[in-house]
């Protein structure tokens, strides 16, 4: 069972089941649903007819960007686990909050990709740190702005040394 937000507006559970087959709310779904080619969908239910286009999917964080008949939806979903989560108040936990970055090695920084006051989204490329004669991309671990930015491309930094600060 799945717990969809569409848009942070609307809320709808969504769960396949082999005996009923799609359920919305706890109704069985009668769409007829035909797949078009790779994230393209053709939808008929209740006499009306919806061409859906799956625009962006993220497995890792359950989110999606669809567009039905030319309108984009945004939606996020919610397994089992994550409402479990929720009831016992742990979901927080699933965010990391960070102030700053340090060197995980001695090394030499290569190229920095954010600036000032950017808005870096968790997973985002910070910067390239050759050590031992590779080059190591760090990717930022949370949702942060940069505030500070302490290093430059030639610099060497110190394994722990403070890199920057968000």
């Amino acid at each position: 069972m799945y717990k969809l937000s569409i848009n942070e507006r609307y809320s709808i559970e969504a769960e396949r089941t082999v005996a009923a087959g799609l359920l919305i709310n706890g109704v069985k779904s009668k769409a007829d649903i035909k797949q078009l080619r790779p994230g393209i969908y053709h939808v008929i239910e209740n006499n009306r007819s919806y061409n859906v286009e799956i625009v962006n999917f993220n497995g890792n964080e359950k989110t999606a960007e669809i567009k039905v008949n030319n309108h984009i939806y945004y939606i996020t979903a919610k397994d089992q686990f994550d409402i479990l989560l929720d009831k016992l108040g742990f979901s927080d936990l699933n965010s990391a909050r960070i102030s700053e970055i340090k060197a995980p090695m001695p090394g030499l920084v290569l190229k920095v990709f954010v600036n000032k006051g950017d808005i870096i989204k968790k997973g985002d490329n910070l910067f390239v740190l050759e050590a031992m004669k590779m080059e190591n991309i760090i990717k930022s671990p949370a949702d942060v702005v940069v505030e500070k930015i302490l290093i430059k491309s030639g610099d060497k930094v110190e394994k722990g040394q403070i890199l920057m600060s968000f």
